[in-house]
């Protein structure tokens, strides 16, 4: 099912100054994770950025990048302005990449793109994996989903869900055994025409009080499918010390 891969990049970054233009092993960390992107089955894979800096090194690299506003509040607001430019049809699947991802796995991608052209009354596609341990249950910096039957998302949060009453009554912060307890992962995969609307939608209490943008999508009655996938992937580069990791398993593959 057709496809391309936009990637989200902005040089704004308050712990590493210049993240997208950060080297890895010889190129910078946008392209990596483009070159990432494009090993799915992504038609085109398209850089959108406020900077010319990253728009040049997305060029010399032969990777296709679109200069959009310096005023967006999010990810999602550029990648509408690139839907918008590239004229994408309503009906196009659009499959949000993080710039920060240079370990980012082909195949999640296909599978969140492929959800969303099967579930034909889904605005978005995501994925998540199962929470094996009691400490990312209650971290509120690892987000938790909720599915119904259908692997549709109920509810994105912060807190512990779902909430196991009598095993935490009796063992405090405990993982109870068979708890359908779900981590988030925020790769997304969007149709054009919801895409071009979620930035008009009314921001609701839910989305302010848990600072979770998918949840204005719930709150405004759009459905998510959820993609199981078996384990955590690799995460993305947010610190010195994720960069370093990278840097070492780019070295060993190369």
């Amino acid at each position: 099912m057709p496809f391309i891969v936009i990637i989200p990049a902005r040089l704004a970054s308050t712990r590493l100054p210049d993240k997208p233009l950060l080297d890895i092993a010889g190129a910078p960390m946008v392209v990596r994770t483009a070159q990432q992107a494009s090993r799915s089955a992504a038609q085109k894979v398209v850089i959108a950025t406020d900077s010319p800096a990253i728009a040049e090194a997305a060029k010399q690299h032969g990777f296709d990048a679109l200069m959009t506003r310096a005023d967006h509040p999010t990810g999602t607001d550029r990648l509408a302005e690139a839907a918008q430019q590239l004229g994408l049809a309503p009906d196009a699947v659009v499959v949000n990449v993080q710039g920060d991802e240079p370990l980012i796995e082909p195949a999640t991608i296909d599978a969140v793109a492929q959800l969303l052209h099967a579930t034909p009354d889904a605005a978005m596609a995501t994925c998540a994996c199962p929470i094996t341990d009691a400490d990312a249950l209650f971290n509120p910096n690892v987000v938790k989903v909720v599915c119904d039957n259908k692997q549709r998302a109920l509810y994105f949060s912060r807190a512990p869900i779902p909430w196991a009453r009598d095993a935490i009554a009796r063992h405090g912060q405990h993982l109870a055994k068979g708890l359908p307890a779900l981590h988030h992962i925020g790769l997304y995969a969007l149709r054009t025409g919801f895409l071009q609307q979620f930035p008009q939608l009314p921001v609701g209490a839910l989305e302010s009080f848990e600072s979770l943008e998918q949840l204005r999508a719930l709150e405004n009655g759009y459905r998510i499918a959820v993609h199981p996938v078996d384990a955590l992937p690799a995460p993305g580069v947010d610190t010195e010390a994720d960069l370093q990791r990278v840097r070492e398993i780019y070295a060993n593959r190369l």
